[in-house]
């Protein structure tokens, strides 16, 4: 058998070596290379787990590849057997390459006094089960692998002078010619399977405690908002800005190099009231999708940890909240091209929810060999519409705001106007309702006392008083009739003046 490591991914970008070692070919000659070559196929080594390996072509070169975990009940092999042949043949012959043949790994480690003979003699009826469901869709099963306790054994082949009954023992790791290859290549083995969903595991003891608190104060805050009107813009907003702060103060505080120190320091960089809010506002499908859009660039390892950071705040009875973080995972590290670590989250994220579609299609689209540059670009234009409409939005406010502060200020200059023309004798019958009392103007007008000798009046005629919808009397040749001539009163009262 052949192996092209394309479809094995670095989880570190490609050099110069890797892309060329992208061209060799690795060819397995025995079951022992192939059980040595497992962890380097899938990144990481199995724990727990059913693997089918899919062969190509009459040098069986590797394709598809599917794994899940063994169900703890037998009674459930049968069905997950078929449907584990089904997805895998399925999945090959929508990329337009049926297989020709199949390879199957049962991994487990033995648990209490039972060794790993024991453990392949009770995995035995499951390893049957899925080779009469590969051979019922017509493509056979050329080797079956148990690995368990550092050896493995054969369910294929009944000789023992390869395939003894005690089993044979792996070889030391790193020393095998997959080994050497994947080294060449720069693809990683990340240790067990376990170790790594143990990064996305809920925390425990006093600090889960406290996480469920900090849980119950959030949601008994939010719940309240949301129903008394405060509108989901405003929600989703302070839940954004809270996850760039948080993506700031990661990206700043880069981790050690031991995995599990670099864990732990970053559920110190993360106070458990804002991982409470950030949870919680995660689950609006609209702030979970804007927050897709930051998968690459330099700052895409602290989303990562973020989001790593936030699953494991998903303490009970919480634990259904980890599938939007573990996703959005899922989704940072196959964007990156991690894809071991990807389907590890995804996996994770849908064991938390089965029903998340948002994990069911990155999942999908992960074990399909699917370029995720696609949605990368969606989301790019995305956040450039969203940009633009912001902007559009923006400068709307802007023009309106400066509409209204025009029409306010009108009126205020009119009236400083007016004010200037009755506080200097230029207008002709008063001001408006809103006059200046200090300047001798009533409400509805000026008051006026003229002498009648001087204007001229007939016996008994005054000067009248413009009232609120009154009428004066005629004030001279030079006033229109039927209209008071304003006065300017230039001192204190009793002293007038003509204009």
């Amino acid at each position: 058998m052949s192996h092209h490591n394309e479809p094995a991914r670095p989880s570190t970008p490609a050099t110069t070596a890797s892309r060329d070692a992208s061209q060799t070919q690795v060819t397995l000659r025995s079951p022992g290379e192939l059980a040595d070559a497992l962890p380097y196929l899938l990144g990481f080594h199995p724990t727990d787990s059913i693997v089918l390996l899919a062969l190509h072509g009459e040098r069986g070169r590797f394709g598809g590849r599917l794994r899940l975990g063994i169900p703890q009940d037998p009674a459930e092999w049968e069905g997950v057997s078929e449907q584990l042949a089904e997805t895998l043949i399925d999945g090959c012959e929508r990329r337009g390459n049926r297989p020709d043949g199949i390879v199957l790994f049962l991994c487990q480690d033995p648990t209490g006094g039972d060794g790993g003979r024991s453990v392949m003699e009770r995995l035995r009826p499951l390893a049957q089960s899925l080779r009469l469901a590969c051979g019922e869709l017509d493509v056979p099963v050329y080797e079956a692998l148990c690995v368990s306790d550092g050896r493995y054994w054969s369910y294929c082949c009944p000789d023992e002078r390869c395939c003894p009954v005690e089993g044979t023992v792996l070889g030391p790791p790193g020393t095998s010619v997959m080994a050497a290859a994947a080294a060449y290549a720069g693809i990683q083995v990340r240790g067990t399977l376990r170790e790594m969903e143990a990064r996305y595991a809920p925390l425990d003891g006093e600090r889960a405690m406290e996480q469920e608190t900090a849980l119950d104060t959030a949601a008994a805050d939010l719940v309240p908002r949301l129903l008394s009107g405060t509108p989901g813009r405003i929600v989703r907003e302070e839940t954004l800005d809270l996850l760039r702060l948080l993506i700031g103060r990661f990206h700043d505080t880069p981790p050690p190099p031991v995995r599990a120190e670099a864990d732990a320091m970053d559920d110190a960089l993360l106070d458990a009231d804002e991982a409470a809010a950030v949870v919680l506002g995660l689950q609006d499908r609209t702030t979970r999708d804007h927050a897709a859009e930051w998968m690459e660039g330099p700052q895409a390892p602290a989303v990562l940890r973020v989001w790593r950071a936030l699953a494991r705040r998903c303490v009970p009875p919480y634990t259904e909240h980890a599938a939007a973080p573990l996703a959005l995972a899922g989704w940072v590290a196959w964007s990156s091209g991690d894809h071991p670590e990807a389907r590890v989250a995804l996996t994770r994220a849908l064991s938390a929810d089965p029903d998340y579609l948002f994990a069911q299609l990155l999942h999908r689209a992960c074990n399909d060999g699917l370029d995720p540059e696609l949605l990368r670009r969606c989301l790019r234009r995305e956040r450039a519409d969203r940009a633009l409409q912001a902007a559009v939005h923006a400068e709307a406010e802007r023009a309106a705001a400066a509409d209204a502060a025009a029409s306010t200020a009108a009126p205020a200059v009119t009236a400083t106007v007016t004010v200037e023309e009755a506080m200097t004798g230029k207008t002709e019958a008063g001001l408006t309702e809103a006059g200046v009392t200090e300047a001798g103007v009533t409400e509805a007008g000026v008051t006026e006392e003229r002498d009648p000798r001087a204007e001229g009046a007939g016996p008994g005629e005054t000067a009248g008083r413009s009232g609120r919808g009154g009428r004066g009397r005629p004030a001279g040749p030079k006033a229109p009739a039927g209209r008071a001539r304003t006065r300017r009163r230039g001192g204190h009262k009793g002293v007038r003046g003509r204009q």
